[in-house]
């Protein structure tokens, strides 16, 4: 220090530049010192630094890192890659378009299940044509789709469910209206329902009802009768394959004068079938019987006792 001194003393503008100098450097370190601070402090609310420990907060110094360390302690943790925002939409819209393909075909399906008053009109034309009925050819196409022969009994059943009136006839109104109430407007959908159908003649009450209703869809309908031939393919279409004695029966309206039947007549013959015996055993011959004369009722049961190992099923 005297050295200075002396040195001061002996040369003052020098000592006044050395001083600026020192004032320079000093001024220039603080500076330097000031922005590193301010860096870390930035880096440090962006934690982007490590934690520094309590002590180092106390005494404020920081801690010496080499180049390698300090940017590896600068740079944030790498991160995955967020897609572009194209790949985000594109991700985005495939998975809308699942959803909505499952919605969509959920929705579909159904619809395509429920009952369409709409479905089951276009349905009908495609067997009327332009009309508003369903003639011989349409009824003829119409059992081919739905494999089922025109003679079969199941058509029948079809029919009274429809409340058809004319036998190979069925209208606008009775097509949608019994289509309705079996909730069907699809080919498929009938043939689904056609063993329901056949399963209404297990029932007596529906049967009987089936029976009595054949009569008036058979006949011609300015007539009150129905014709014996008409009668005899109803009777066996009905009666044939679940009454033993129908053979037999079959055989004497073939042997009858008679070229009608009247309703009394034909419900007669249902009532016969139901109650009396096999072998004719609890048959009254002062009874009413079908309503036909009884001396050809007597006839009738008398040829079949002298005939019973000729009764088939």
């Amino acid at each position: 220090m005297e050295f200075i001194q002396e040195q001061q003393a002996g040369h003052p503008q020098r000592s006044e530049g050395m001083r600026h100098w020192t004032d320079f450097q000093l001024n220039s370190h603080l500076s330097t010192l000031a922005n590193i601070h301010k860096i870390y402090h930035t880096l440090n609310k962006l934690n982007l630094t490590e934690d520094v420990g309590q002590d180092d907060h106390q005494t404020g110094s920081l801690r010496s890192c080499s180049s390698s360390d300090c940017f590896s302690k600068v740079m944030p943790p790498r991160k995955k890659r967020r897609p572009a925002s194209g790949d985000d939409l594109s991700a985005k819209k495939s998975r809308h378009d699942s959803m909505y393909r499952k919605y969509d075909s959920t929705r579909i399906k159904t619809e395509e299940e429920a009952f369409s008053s709409k479905r089951c009109l276009e349905w009908f034309y495609e067997y009327a044509g332009t009309d508003d009925v369903v003639g011989p050819e349409g009824m003829e196409k119409f059992c081919e789709d739905i494999g089922v022969e025109p003679e079969n009994v199941v058509m029948l059943v079809l029919a009274w469910k429809l409340d058809a009136q004319n036998m190979g006839y069925f209208t606008l109104q009775e097509w949608l209206k019994g289509m309705t109430s079996l909730q069907c407007d699809t080919t498929e959908k009938l043939r689904n329902t056609l063993d329901y159908l056949r399963s209404l003649l297990n029932d007596s009450t529906n049967f009987k009802l089936i029976y009595r209703y054949a009569f008036d869809f058979a006949r011609e309908k300015d007539q009150r009768s129905l014709d014996i031939n008409t009668a005899k393919c109803m009777l066996g279409l009905l009666l044939g394959k679940i009454w033993p004695l129908f053979p037999v029966f079959h055989q004497f309206l073939e042997q009858s004068k008679y070229k009608v039947i009247n309703k009394d007549q034909w419900c007669n013959v249902l009532e016969f079938s139901r109650t009396i015996n096999l072998d004719l055993s609890n048959y009254d011959e002062d009874g009413a019987c079908f309503s036909w004369q009884h001396v050809h009722c007597r006839q009738w049961t008398r040829n079949h006792q002298q005939r019973a190992n000729s009764v088939t099923c």
